[in-house]
């Protein structure tokens, strides 16, 4: 069947009803006799607490019910570890993660203390301010960077003195032997500060007990809808059955609404069941910046070696990885960054460390990129270092160091994040580059266009850098595919959307196999209800693990299509083709049968059905990789600097990228596209910053800078093809391609633009003032 829906640049199917006020979120959910939510929340980084008096604030009218950790009785209980500790030699972790409500101490500022819900949420925002606690501030433990320098620390855990999380080191080859022969050495150090996601919807938790009927329901703004429903059931003591949670359009996912459970998730279902009234809570934008969690915070203290040609013999990297009071996601982000530093090269002899640290801020876990930015960053950083030693140029440096085709599957001897060996299953990175140099211009803008320009007194850089991205990890997804008798197709599946375009691209998939056009296809996604297994959307898995699962699902149903109109027409299967909602007989147009009579036949209402045939056109099938997919790309970037002011034009912004068979271009550009704007904004506008107390000084978008539409250039793209052996549809995952190695790519750049100084940037983010800085120190 020749292709006409998979690889087509087709329009969105969600989009009609976002853009005419018809998608549903949370925050739409509104029930009768509901409650609201407020939390008083630590004002303190570090405090023991003393004493809590409700009294006042239960006196206020319209406040139904005030709850401390006190109140929760046997309910109060840390949250589960939702990532276990990888299979590594000697390792140390020590396992802390968050609970309901502080009790006794509170560990970073924005720590929910006291839940208050009343009739209102004007009034329980009121009544927060009649909650009487008594602090004792502690000395806080906030910059990583003073991990090394005493014994003597305050201590986020009174049991973990060392405030150490996790230690972890992982080798390949023998590095000290390659640093003997080496010809070049560089060492530096690189800061990757803190930074968050910052989604247009923040989150949110509504929750309605039926007590005649025993079931409660939640709508959550999660990523993982399956998971939280195991979760609550377990803790609440109810049957799975009697729970359905249901992640409906959610306003930007990013990684943080991966994470599980939040304090709210917990504590709404529970308030709903102990007062058999519906309860909402929304965070507002102030608690979205503490309560939300983080990533990014790293310093790495890294070394490469090289021969006298340039190329890699080893690298060497010790790192602190900044994990907040919590670490409920495990060792996720500091595995993505050891590994991902590897990037696309041979690397052959390779030493990394790190120790996971926690701090008296907000948890740290995945957002987009989740941890592979520091990796990128660092590599990429000291290739440009070495290709300035060397006199080599900055792509020709990354192209001698490529792994060859001939050379996947790739074994880096390391472990990865799925606790798999980190093998990459295929890629081709030279073509990549070669495009991405064609069509930045390099050539031109290096020997004509940029000598030009400066000479017209004019700062003009050029950056261009390579990276990997491990994607479609396991363990599995599913799918159901069914036939309806209106000939539409239902396509059901566990995982959530965040606006990736599922409703389309999974349409796209099904239509392949089944000849019905996308729009005749209806896609449900998160909903417990609709299916009952499933792990969530992270990690850029959604298209390589419930895609393949549909897709395999689409084909049950299509064999069961043929079948059952080979019989109705008395003609070989091989002469059917399915096309337009129709099975036809091949050169006899005449004879066709529509998928809603096939499916009403395949549903009997009378007579005897052979044995072993089943009724429907429907199937069920789960997919789950071996390992995850390694995507690859190049991005490349023309900037110009204003010098006395440091601020920045982007001229032009190019990304070509390799995720194997691609299932909707337009919908990968616009993940690229996005993924570009969350990387710009990382890398030179957005920055955390915490004072000594561990109080956040950038909590709202007048000091916490987003790039506008005026910032974000046009982004061209490109698209290389190399099949993933690793599933049947040979797709690699895309959705943090965008954002990974923006911030290395802004650093060679603007070095580049600014080039009457010599100057070096081992640090993200940026913004001009920090530029100026760096710049004039020198």
């Amino acid at each position: 069947m020749a292709t006409r829906y998979f690889g087509e640049r087709i329009k969105r199917n969600e989009d009609p009803r976002l853009l005419t006020g018809q998608g549903l979120y949370v925050d739409d959910v509104d029930l009768p006799n509901m409650l609201h939510v407020a939390f008083v929340r630590s004002p303190y980084a570090h405090a023991q607490i003393n004493n809590i008096d409700v009294s006042q604030a239960l006196q206020r009218e319209g406040v139904v019910a005030v709850y401390t950790a006190n109140d929760l009785g046997d309910y109060w209980k840390p949250g589960p570890l939702l990532v276990s500790p990888p299979p590594v030699d000697d390792i140390i972790f020590n396992e802390k993660t968050q609970v309901p409500l502080a009790k006794d101490k509170v560990k970073f500022a924005g720590e929910p203390i006291v839940m208050v819900l009343a009739e209102s949420r004007y009034i329980a925002e009121d009544a927060l301010a009649d909650v009487q606690i008594d602090y004792e501030p502690l000395e806080a433990f906030v910059d990583i960077e003073k991990f090394w320098d005493s014994d003597i620390k305050p201590a986020v855990h009174d049991d973990i003195p060392s405030n150490i999380a996790a230690h972890v080191v992982q080798t390949k080859g023998d590095y000290e032997s390659a640093k003997k022969n080496a010809a070049l050495v560089i060492n530096r150090r690189f800061n990757y500060e803190h930074g968050c996601a910052a989604a247009i919807e923040n989150r949110g938790v509504v929750a309605e007990w039926d007590k005649r009927a025993g079931r409660l329901t939640v709508w959550d703004t999660t990523q993982a809808p399956v998971v939280i429903r195991n979760g609550l059931a377990g803790m609440l003591g109810l049957s799975e059955r009697q729970v359905r949670v249901i992640a409906p359009f959610i306003g930007g996912g990013f990684g943080p609404k991966i994470m599980m459970f939040y304090q709210e998730e917990v504590l709404v279902p529970w308030a709903a069941m102990k007062l058999n009234r519906p309860v909402k809570w929304i965070e507002d934008r102030a608690e979205n910046f503490v309560a939300t969690t983080h990533e990014r915070g790293q310093i790495h203290d890294a070394e490469i070696v090289f021969d006298k040609d340039g190329h890699i013999l080893g690298v060497q990297d010790a790192f602190l990885h900044d994990t907040g009071a919590y670490a409920p996601y495990g060792l996720t982000v500091p595995l993505n960054s050891q590994c991902t530093l590897l990037g696309p090269y041979h690397i052959p002899n390779y030493h990394s460390q790190f120790t996971a640290v926690f701090t008296n801020k907000t948890i740290v876990t995945p957002y987009r990129g989740a941890g592979r930015q520091h990796g990128v960053f660092v590599i990429e950083r000291l290739l440009d270092l070495a290709a300035k030693e060397l006199k080599i140029d900055h792509a020709e440096i990354r192209r001698r160091n490529f792994i060859p085709p001939d050379k996947f599957p790739y074994d880096n001897e390391i472990i990865y994040q799925d606790f798999a060996p980190l093998v990459y299953d295929s890629g081709n990175y030279e073509p990549l580059l070669d495009d991405a140099l064609e069509k930045i211009g390099y050539r031109k803008f290096i020997n004509e266009t940029q000598p030009k320009l400066r000479a017209e007194g004019k700062y003009v850089g050029i950056g261009l850098v390579a990276y990997v991205e491990g994607t479609g990890i396991g363990p599995y997804e599913g799918a159901k595919v069914q036939v309806m008798s209106s000939g539409r197709v239902s396509v059901v599946t566990g995982v959530g959307t965040q606006g990736q375009g599922h409703f389309t691209s999974f349409a796209q998939i099904v239509a392949e196999q089944l000849g019905v056009s996308v729009d005749k296809i209806d896609v449900v996604t998160g909903d417990t209800d609709q299916f009952y297994w499933g792990a969530g959307t992270f990690a850029s898995r959604g298209a390589v693990v419930a895609g393949n699962a549909i897709n395999e699902a689409a084909k049950v149903v299509r064999k069961k299509i043929l079948k059952l109109a080979a019989e109705h027409f008395n003609a070989p299967e091989e002469e059917l083709e399915l096309e337009d909602g129709f099975v036809k007989v091949q050169d006899m147009p005449r004879l066709s049968i529509s998928l809603g009579e096939l499916a009403g036949m395949a549903n009997p209402m009378r007579g005897a059905v052979k044995p072993g045939t089943e009724p429907g056109l429907e199937a069920t099938n789960y997919f789950g990789p071996e390992r995850g997919a390694t995507a690859s790309g190049i991005h490349a970037m023309i900037v110009e600097v204003d010098p006395d002011t440091m601020q920045i034009h982007i001229q032009k912004y190019l990304v070509v990228h390799d995720c194997g068979k691609v299932i909707n271009p337009l919908i990968l550009d616009g993940q690229i596209h996005g993924g570009v704007a969350q990387g710009i904004g990382n890398a030179f506008y957005e920055r955390l910053a915490y004072d000594d107390n561990g109080q956040l000084l950038t909590g709202t978008f007048m000091d916490y800078h987003l790039p506008t539409s005026l910032d974000v250039p046009r982004i061209e793209t490109g698209h290389g093809v190399t099949l993933s052996p690793l599933n049947p549809m040979g797709v690699k995952g895309a959705g943090e391609a965008g954002a990974i190695p923006v911030g290395p790519l802004f650093a060679q750049a603007l070095e580049d633009a600014l080039h009457d100084v010599d100057f070096e940037i081992l640090e993200i983010p940026l913004n001009s003032n920090r530029l100026w800085e760096i710049v004039n120190a020198k």
